[in-house]
């Protein structure tokens, strides 16, 4: 026992004389170098889980897409407003059509609002919708034609309040307006609605009966999916801005509708292997919450911006869609109801399409 509580002293011992060491050292120093050294230390902890998580969405963007991890024949593209108040006409329409000719373009959202606040659609705002519907089924037969309703949303905007029942009734006549002008279907884009907000559900809730009974769609745009449990919760604390919902929301809002695009774009990630990953566990993530008859899209940018929240060297349709094609064949390859959302065509060039068919189509 002597024997090992003096060997236990001497490595005590040898063990603490650099902890001495680095004291004596610390006493000597001014405030300002200490402060400096304290500086150092919370941003090299603040900067390990970052570079963790970088390192993660690195690898989750290694690897060879499968084959068979392209086009179902159900992507979508985001038309603007031009395409329903007059600026655009036949000519346009052809044009568009040679342009989807050969892609797996199924659907198309078109600008057809934006919804007064009070949930209401003025037919002031789109006085060639019928126009369009009758022409795209005419030119792009097998083509799905969505009206695209949207509109900023409460609390975080004084603008739609989904929770207010009379405002959902609203909603809900403007998507029967939208119908009776020919359009396959409803699609909302409402932002930003918080993880949570019982109205939204309900609004689906209360549409999709009307979209089912006259046999179209009830489709609608999602923000991503938290990458880590909370994340929502963090942003809106720190920021006030929703920008992500928890897993389990978004699996409530797909069970509600026909069709689910997630907007994946606008992620800040500052590089493009970075946003390829993040590609693809956001596709994982949402094919982990969708139902198998609920179509799934993953969202490409089909513009570009250079700003804090999207860095365009960054988020390239290229590496958007290998993204996605990791994600699709590593959680569930074959996996029909699939697609991906281009968004969107006013700000498209010829290198965002040749990339969607050269990655995706081909």
């Amino acid at each position: 026992m002597t024997t090992i509580g003096a060997r236990a002293r001497r490595v005590t011992g040898a063990l603490g004389r650099p902890l001495r060491a680095l004291r004596t050292r610390w006493r000597g120093w001014s405030r300002w170098r200490k402060s400096l050294a304290v500086l150092g230390v919370v941003v090299a902890v603040l900067a390990a889980p970052v570079g963790a998580a970088a390192l993660a969405l690195r690898l989750q963007y290694a690897g060879d897409p499968s084959p068979e991890a392209r086009t179902r024949g159900k992507d979508a593209v985001w038309l603007g407003h031009a395409w329903v108040d007059g600026r655009k006409g036949d000519a346009d329409l052809a044009d568009l059509a040679e342009r989807l000719s050969g892609t797996g373009i199924r659907d198309l959202y078109v600008h057809t609002g934006p919804l007064e606040h009070d949930g209401s659609l003025p037919p002031s705002v789109h006085p060639r919708a019928r126009w369009f519907t009758e022409a795209a089924h005419r030119v792009l037969p097998g083509v799905r034609v969505q009206g695209w309703l949207g509109d900023e949303v409460k609390p975080e905007k004084d603008a739609l309040d989904l929770e207010d029942a009379p405002t959902r009734d609203r909603v809900t006549a403007s998507a029967r307006q939208v119908l009776d002008l020919g359009f396959d279907g409803v699609h909302f884009d409402m932002e930003p609605i918080r993880p949570g907000s019982k109205g939204w559900l309900a609004l689906l809730d209360q549409v999709r009966p009307v979209t089912a009974g006259r046999g179209t769609k009830l489709s609608v745009a999602a923000p991503q999916i938290d990458p880590l449990p909370g994340q929502h919760s963090v942003g809106i604390a720190l920021t006030g801005h929703g920008k992500w919902w928890d897993q389990a929301y978004f699996a409530e809002t797909a069970r509600r509708v026909d069709q689910i695009a997630v907007m994946t774009y606008d992620s800040s990630m500052p590089s493009e292997s970075l946003y390829g990953g993040y590609n693809a566990y956001q596709t994982e993530l949402a094919l982990e919450a969708t139902p198998e008859d609920v179509d799934l899209l993953m969202g490409l940018p089909f513009y570009w911006e250079d700003k804090w929240g999207h860095w365009g060297h960054a988020e390239t349709v290229d590496a958007g869609i290998r993204g996605v094609r990791l994600g699709l064949g590593r959680y569930d390859l074959h996996r029909r109801n699939f697609g991906v959302g281009l968004y969107v065509d006013f700000a498209a060039t010829e290198q965002n399409w040749a990339d969607y068919r050269s990655g995706w189509v081909r």
